[in-house]
């Protein structure tokens, strides 16, 4: 005796058979989905306060979004402050490193470092004001090695032009003095002031003060004593915290002052030589792109900047009665006036 299947058990095995390849399909449309959205993060530590680093952050920001990566969809930027408080690097650093970021941009020596200590694996885009290699970060600029990359300026071609500058708007000095902070890269940007002093038989005058509160009415005294005819100050993550009143020392006393970076420019400060600042964070951006496109660092060479700007401030040379010259007026890319 021959016995039949009901017929809707065939009807019924066909149901589940596309039921179950719907759902595979589902869960494969679904792993694919998550892959295509997932959003990279990019880590940005900076050694000074938030409106201090506001106008770079806002470059690099620009620079991803020239190459099409949209905050907050197609990309996410943690961002992270020590605020001249140098204790707070290492801790902020690991914070980005625990958090897995798939690169982390960072400035300044001692934040580069701290990060440097932090990861052996997260790719780290650096935009460094001194020379990464005599600061031990890399080991040269056309192979950097590691997992470390990114923009660098060689001060020390910098320091001779700003000490030119100096003596084109005030022909008769001979003593100038080097404010620095002693702590993080001071020591390193001092020493490449060296040569250019003694080829133009200028006197330069060490005024170091350390710390996260550095005593700089004890600075300004020395600068007094000393009879200082001009102050250049070095840039760093706890003077920009302190940026209007630093600036004050060389306002008070009726100095000029070359500053490194036109930031103290705006807080008060005579005027300043520098790589353009928004140039070099629109480079780490293409950094950026080409490591989440599967650069290695250690492959990428570092770049020096091409783009320098020369800012003055015609409010702060009122202040101390100095009139710059017009040939050196005229080579300006900013005048506030």
């Amino acid at each position: 005796m021959v016995r039949r299947r009901p017929a809707g058990n065939g009807r019924n095995l066909k149901l589940v058979t596309h039921a179950v390849c719907a759902f595979l399909l589902m869960l494969c449309v679904s792993a694919q989905a998550q892959q295509i959205t997932k959003v990279p993060r990019i880590g940005f530590l900076a050694g000074s306060a938030p409106a201090a680093e506001k106008a770079r952050l806002a470059s690099f920001q620009q620079g991803l979004q020239d190459l099409g990566y949209i905050e907050g969809k197609s990309i996410l930027t943690e961002q992270r402050y020590a605020e001249g408080k140098l204790g707070r690097i290492p801790v902020l650093a690991a914070e980005l490193v625990h958090l897995n970021v798939d690169i982390i941009v960072v400035t300044y020596l001692p934040a580069i470092r701290a990060v440097k200590a932090a990861t052996k694996t997260i790719p780290i885009v650096m935009v460094s004001f001194v020379d990464p290699v005599a600061g031990g970060l890399i080991d040269s600029l056309a192979h950097p090695g590691g997992n470390i990359t990114g923009i660098a300026t060689l001060r020390h071609d910098l320091s001779g032009k700003r000490l030119e500058l100096l003596k084109e708007v005030v022909p008769a000095i001979a003593r100038v003095g080097i404010l620095w902070n002693s702590d993080g890269s001071g020591p390193i940007a001092f020493k490449e002031y060296e040569p250019a002093a003694r080829s133009l038989n200028i006197q330069i005058q060490s005024i170091a003060v350390g710390g996260l509160k550095p005593d700089l009415d004890g600075a300004a005294q020395d600068v007094a004593k000393r009879r200082t005819n001009a102050l250049i100050i070095v840039t760093n993550s706890v003077f920009n915290r302190y940026r209007e009143r630093v600036t004050e020392i060389a306002t008070k006393n009726r100095l000029p002052s070359m500053c490194e970076g036109e930031e103290m420019v705006n807080a008060g400060g005579l005027m300043s030589y520098s790589a353009s600042e928004p140039d070099q964070f629109r480079r780490a951006a293409i950094y950026v792109d080409k490591i989440l496109k599967g650069a290695k660092p250690a492959d990428l060479p570092v770049e020096q900047p091409t783009k320098f700007d020369l800012v003055i401030n015609l409010k702060a040379a009122k202040q101390i009665g100095l009139t710059i010259p017009p040939n050196v007026l005229a080579r300006a890319d900013r005048v506030i006036r």
